[in-house]
């Protein structure tokens, strides 16, 4: 209630102006400057009452005093113009036909119609201006009568920018940093390379051609980072800009055009993402046919609250199931994703969360039981290298016995469709955590029963928990160095969309036993990764160190057993692996050989029987990939 009442005085101000406005124009022009027509104290005041009926009558019509003038745009001034152009002819109209008013000049009514109207105009822009730039506050106090009260704010300390891109976008992001004080942020100038804007200024700001933002330049304008606004610029052109500025010492940030579409959204200036950095164009997997098979079904997902069960999850929520069962141990990453399911899709979609190892089978087979899913998805296990070097027994029992518990279980409680998410560390193994995965391939695709079994093997994700991509962040935070294990080291890299997308359509189109791998282009060399990450930040102290390869680490990843033996797909993104049978007779020997070494409690023993259980597993770091 008080915040309407403090906006309905802020309209009757403006409306007092607005009459002493009307009323000192029809007294200057009627009674001041007669000229050839000459009015009488009654038509003078008969003339004003008209206009002044008429011309407030259309400005609340155009809703005219809704308009915030502070931050009017010129959407505002042309309601302005267009109510005042209405009531000019209405009242030029009944001047020529009410008898008791009439005026012979036309001029005389067209000069106090159109002097009214600027009046009002010039009121609102100065008010505008002056509020916008902080200047002359005690004109501002008598606009308001010291309603209004302007903030100060040190433009000093705000950081300058320069930004990269004078079209709408670059013009937008401009133009709400100028016109917002509390902003960290203040444009000094434009780079471009449209001829057409180049020497020109907008909003006050120069614009520079793309070959004369130089050092010295930039340095004129106290610009201290560059800010891309370059939506629709190809990956190839961005890529050329982002190199050409990334060695200028200047932090080099993105304008995240995207998140500022809703109705209360902000200019988000932000660090390049991971992706961006690489110039890679992200891969739309999930089709039609793929929606189409998730849809209606109860689908679990083990592992859920991870960085790719959580996608997984965000994922499947498009495509209308029946139910989504989100089954974790670690609680957090699994209520963080509820949370965001309820937000965005309310009661339309039903969201189960269940905090269950996979290692207890009693209670996971409780969650079965209740749930009875059509498809589950296995997505836990734990991940870590260099941790799961050290607690040989952990990963065992976690990624492979968990495994077998959730396969045995979805067998047993008719699951249609079992999805195993795979790693490219499977490949000829060279640490715990890869050959564990192996292992649990050899469960999955050797399984016999009437599920449709399969496994999805990809590289590395981009961004997820445990990657080099935060910790690399981290280290720059803290002043660095920035830690690599060998500067030749490569890896394959995909966004967690894409390998998530991945799952879900291999799934789809699974007949049985298939292990599907995804054409990843190029590997990306770490090395470069971390530069790049330096440049963009504007830093110059951070120095890179190699700190060796750590145990079990390749240098090179490799996504195929045997790279000749690939069958096709209908996506040319994806790929089919002929794993060769093995009898349930080995799997189930492998099974107790690893059994017998995690009941020793032995970290080296079970290592031992990993190997023994995993023919592929190796200590030496793998050849060069494909």
């Amino acid at each position: 209630m008080k915040n309407t009442l403090r906006g309905n005085g802020n309209r009757i101000i403006l409306f007092f102006y607005d009459v002493i406005i009307l009323l000192s124009v029809c007294t200057f022009l009627m009674g001041f400057y007669v000229g050839n027509e000459h009015f009488t104290k009654n038509s003078i005041i008969t003339h004003t009452t008209i206009l002044f009926l008429c011309v407030f009558t259309f400005r609340l019509v155009f809703s005219v005093y809704k308009q915030v003038w502070r931050y009017g745009g010129i959407q505002g001034y042309i309601f302005l113009l267009v109510s005042d152009t209405f009531s000019g002819l209405v009242y030029c109209i009944l001047n020529y036909t009410l008898p008791l008013v009439q005026c012979n000049s036309f001029a005389k009514l067209l000069a106090i119609v159109c002097m009214n109207t600027l009046a009002s105009l010039i009121i609102r822009m100065s008010y505008r201006y002056l509020y916008k730039t902080g200047k002359c506050r005690f004109l501002i106090d008598v606009f308001s009568f010291g309603r209004v009260k302007i903030t100060s704010y040190d433009s000093s300390k705000k950081i300058r920018i320069a930004i990269v891109g004078a079209g709408r976008v670059g013009v937008s992001l401009a133009e709400e940093l100028l016109n917002n004080p509390v902003s960290i942020y203040v444009p000094r100038c434009f780079i471009e390379v449209s001829e057409q804007k180049i020497g020109r200024e907008i909003y006050g700001l120069p614009v520079l051609m793309e070959s004369d933002a130089t050092l010295e330049n930039l340095a004129e304008y106290q610009v201290q980072e560059i800010v891309f606004a370059l939506p629709q610029l190809s990956f190839e052109k961005r890529e050329s800009l982002l190199n050409y500025y990334k060695d200028s010492g200047y932090p080099v940030k993105n304008y995240d055009y995207h998140a500022v579409q809703g109705l209360n959204s902000k200019p988000v200036i932000r660090e390049f993402d991971v992706e961006e950095l690489l110039f890679r164009k992200q891969n739309i997997i999930t089709d039609e046919n793929t929606k189409k098979f998730y849809n209606g079904k109860t689908v679990l997902i083990t592992g859920g609250g991870g960085s790719i069960g959580s996608e997984l999850g965000r994922q499947l929520a498009k495509m209308n199931p029946r139910q989504l069962v989100i089954l974790d141990v670690y609680e957090n990453g699994a209520y963080d994703l509820q949370q965001e399911l309820k937000i965005l899709y309310a009661d339309h979609l039903d969201v189960k969360v269940v905090i269950v190892s996979v290692c207890n089978r009693t209670s996971l087979e409780r969650v079965f039981k209740q749930y009875r899913p059509d498809v589950v998805i296995n997505a836990a296990a734990h991940k870590h290298v260099p941790l799961m070097e050290e607690c040989c027994t952990e990963a065992v029992e976690n990624n492979v016995f968990g495994t077998l518990n959730t396969l045995e279980l979805s067998e047993k409680y008719g699951v249609e469709h079992f999805i195993m998410v795979s790693t490219d560390k499977a490949v000829n193994p060279t640490n715990v955590m890869g050959a564990t995965k192996r292992m649990c391939e050899m469960l999955v695709l050797n399984h016999k029963g009437k599920m449709c079994c399969s496994a999805t093997r990809f590289g590395n994700v981009l961004g997820s928990a445990g990657s080099v991509i935060p910790l690399f962040k981290k280290q720059l935070a803290a002043g660095g160095p920035i830690t690599v294990t060998d500067k030749r080291i490569v890896r394959y890299f995909m966004t967690i969309p894409e390998a998530s997308q991945l799952v879900l359509q291999s799934g789809a189109i699974a007949k049985n036993r298939e292990l599907f791998v995804l054409d990843m282009g190029e590997p990306v060399k770490i090395f470069d990764l971390a530069e790049a990450m330096i440049k963009l930040s504007g830093r110059t102290d951070i120095e890179i160190k190699e700190i060796g390869l750590r145990r079990g680490e390749k240098l090179y990843e490799e996504l195929l057993i045997k790279c000749e033996e690939l069958d096709k797909t209908d996506n040319s993104l994806i790929f089919i692996e002929r794993d060769k049978p093995i009898d349930s007779s080995e799997i189930q020997k492998k099974l107790r050989i690893l059994r017998k070494a995690i009941d020793s409690g032995n970290d080296e023993q079970v290592r031992i029987a990993l190997h023994e259980a995993v023919p592929t597993f190796c200590n030496s770091a793998g050849s060069p990939a494909r």
